[in-house]
């Protein structure tokens, strides 16, 4: 099982480290957001208040408006991206993806060593995602410093969905198979999404159950799984 653990680590964050450096844009969408508040010496970090904020990107200028008192005047803060300054703004929201489990791992079970299977799977995950955008400017061009913004997403949540698995006698061992045949299987569990813009990975725990006559006999039958998820995001 720690092996199992290790291996999934090392590759996730091989995938986190290789798509990191998509999750670059030049402009925010208008909504609500928080500014994270940390030691720095932008002053607009002791400006604002504690609160939402309507935010709104014109160029590199962000306004800023908090929901108003009843009765009380609008009032909106005006923030000039800087080079030296980095801004972080979170974004709360609820998550819905399709997803791809390109393989999962089984661990041992009624005397059948670790499996890696690679059947076909697929689940629809609902969950809670926070979006993390870093603002400063960046020179990139001879006319002048432009919008640099790095936005980095991660989430938890559930899934379901469904896929196949291989069903043989060592799999079915109470009740011997007529047929080596690809089994239908419904799997629910839960995961933890890294959202890089452009597409969505993330690791999974879950459990099967496979559907027809032998599955009260599968070994795997509510077995925990660990897996990778792939997908893009619907929202």
């Amino acid at each position: 099982m720690q092996g199992i653990a290790l291996w999934l680590a090392a590759g996730s964050t091989l995938l986190l480290g290789s798509c990191a450096v998509v999750g670059n844009i030049t402009q925010l969408d208008d909504g609500y957001y928080r500014v994270v508040r940390r030691s720095t010496r932008d002053s607009l970090a002791v400006a604002i208040p504690k609160q939402q904020l309507y935010v709104q990107q014109h160029a590199d200028t962000l306004l800023l408006t908090p929901n108003p008192a009843p009765g009380a005047p609008t009032a909106t803060y005006r923030y000039t991206m800087q080079p030296n300054h980095r801004l972080l703004l979170l974004r709360r929201r609820l998550d819905l993806d399709v997803f791809a489990l390109p393989f999962k791992v089984r661990p041992p079970q009624g005397g059948v060593p670790v499996q890696l299977n690679t059947n076909f799977n697929a689940a629809i995950y609902v969950g809670r995602r926070l979006d993390f955008y870093s603002l400063h400017t960046k020179r990139a061009t001879p006319f002048g410093a432009t919008p640099h913004i790095r936005a980095t997403g991660i989430g938890y949540g559930a899934f379901v969905g469904m896929g196949s698995t291989f069903v043989s006698n060592d799999v079915a061992a109470l009740r011997p198979t007529t047929a080596e045949y690809e089994g239908l299987v419904l799997h629910g569990g839960l995961a933890a999404i890294y959202d890089a813009q452009a597409f969505n990975i993330g690791l999974a725990i879950g459990i099967d159950q496979l559907m027809g006559a032998d599955g009260p006999y599968w070994i795997y039958r509510h077995k925990p799984w660990f897996g990778v998820l792939f997908g893009l995001d619907l929202n």
